[in-house]
């Protein structure tokens, strides 16, 4: 009784469009009054409890470099680095929105900030390009997506800590998961503009144009190459890499790029906060949540559900994937990972699934929820980015859905892509 009234009061606060955070929250109150055994003082120690770890610092400051790289004419940079190398081709344009979207997520950690820093130079260039604005909002949505799987990550972050997992081995394992699907996506992209007829510039291929593109981009291509070089050289932890990341990004964007005065500060730094106190208020009522779902011993239950459907690794991991494709049309990424990790984690271990491979597949399937309806965040960003209505651009990314769902297929099956590096 007590597992119905906490997730069936939590599905109607979703239904009454209640923010997923505050849904959680009273979800576990409305529980905690109901139950003798779970005080109302044990939700408020779990708030706080489930913040306090300096991990989760991380969270913060890879946010706030994600938000100075942002202001700092990162984006532009890359896409002209990106464009010298593919954009001659067919649907060239497209293409460096990719690879453009691939090298911020590098940096920033995060879907939607990808996508609105991204997207509000690439959307304009390809319809002057004579791109269809429909398109090239989806694609740029769609790849937005990958600012999860390429690390840093905001949601690896969050796995480590609840499935007790390495947060630097995450890190490494989502390097080639993230350039997966943006090959699949570029591969989709050739198809659909030689279709459409979408050509390229027919520029020729020059070395003084790469080495002058290279040169502009220099200080943007550094920053993951110092967080994982620091982390796995053992210069810094995660959390410290973060915080170097934010110096960088200062330093770059005021001393280098020369593109934000100190005045603006100020905002930026007010933007970052917004955006991690909501994450960080995500962390602490689902990680309360949680709680309650292993005292009510939900996960063993839900992982003696998984096991007598089959033995097979394969079937269980497919279904698994359906669930949270399922979860991903209505919960925030940061919370289903930190509410369904202990549900779903033991799963994965008794059937023998590597648990960073599964940590993997896990992401790579929420991030797919950020281009569903009806919480499809990057939805939302990409339509305020371009105008183009929420109908419309449901119907665009269509097929990219496809086509995530085809990558995330290799990345399940073929391990060896994620523990490549470890």
């Amino acid at each position: 009784m007590t597992s119905f009234i906490l997730f069936g009061s939590f599905f109607l606060f979703m239904i009454l469009s209640v923010p997923i955070a505050i849904a959680l929250g009273l979800a576990g109150l409305v529980t905690a009054i109901y139950s003798p055994n779970i005080s109302i003082t044990f939700l408020a120690q779990g708030l706080v409890t489930s913040t306090d770890n300096f991990a989760l610092m991380a969270i913060p400051f890879f946010v706030l470099a994600g938000e100075i790289m942002g202001k700092g004419g990162i984006s532009n940079r890359l896409f002209q680095l990106a464009n010298v190398f593919v954009g001659r081709y067919t649907g060239g344009f497209a293409m460096a929105a990719v690879i453009t979207c691939m090298f911020f997520a590098a940096i920033s950690g995060s879907g939607p900030a990808t996508v609105a820093a991204v997207g509000g130079i690439m959307i304009p260039a390809m319809v002057a390009q004579g791109y269809d604005r429909k398109f090239a909002t989806a694609i740029i949505v769609t790849a937005g997506s990958i600012g999860i799987i390429i690390p840093p990550s905001i949601p690896m972050v969050l796995y480590g800590i609840s499935g007790n997992q390495s947060i630097g081995d995450l890190f490494l394992g989502g390097i080639i998961p993230g350039i997966v699907v943006g090959v699949f996506l570029i591969i989709w992209c050739y198809f659909y503009s030689k279709k459409k007829g979408y050509t390229g510039t027919n520029e020729k291929f020059s070395i003084k144009e790469v080495i002058r593109a290279l040169d502009q981009a220099k200080w943007s291509l550094l920053v993951p190459i110092i967080i994982l070089g620091g982390i796995y050289g053992g210069i810094f932890t995660p959390t410290e890499a973060a915080v170097f990341a934010v110096v960088y990004a200062g330093i770059v964007g005021l001393f280098l790029h020369k593109e934000i005065k100190l005045s603006q500060f100020p905002k930026i730094i007010s933007e970052a906060a917004l955006s991690s106190v909501a994450i960080l208020i995500i962390i602490g009522t689902a990680n309360a949540f949680g709680t309650m779902l292993t005292m009510e011993k939900i996960p063993q239950a839900v992982a003696n559900v998984f096991l007598s459907l089959s033995d097979n690794p394969l079937t269980i991991i497919l279904l698994i994937i359906l669930l949270l494709l399922i979860i991903g049309c209505f919960i925030d990424t940061s919370a289903a990972v930190i509410i369904f990790t202990p549900i779903l984690f033991p799963v994965a271990m008794e059937l023998g699934i590597d648990p960073i491979h599964f940590g993997i597949i896990m992401i790579v399937t929420l991030s797919i929820g950020f281009i569903t309806p009806p919480l499809g965040v990057n939805l939302f960003v990409g339509s305020g980015i371009s105008g183009v209505s929420m109908p419309a651009l449901v119907r665009a990314v269509v097929p990219f859905f496809f086509i995530m769902l085809a990558s995330l297929a290799v990345i399940a099956v073929v391990p060896q892509l994620t523990l490549l590096f470890l």
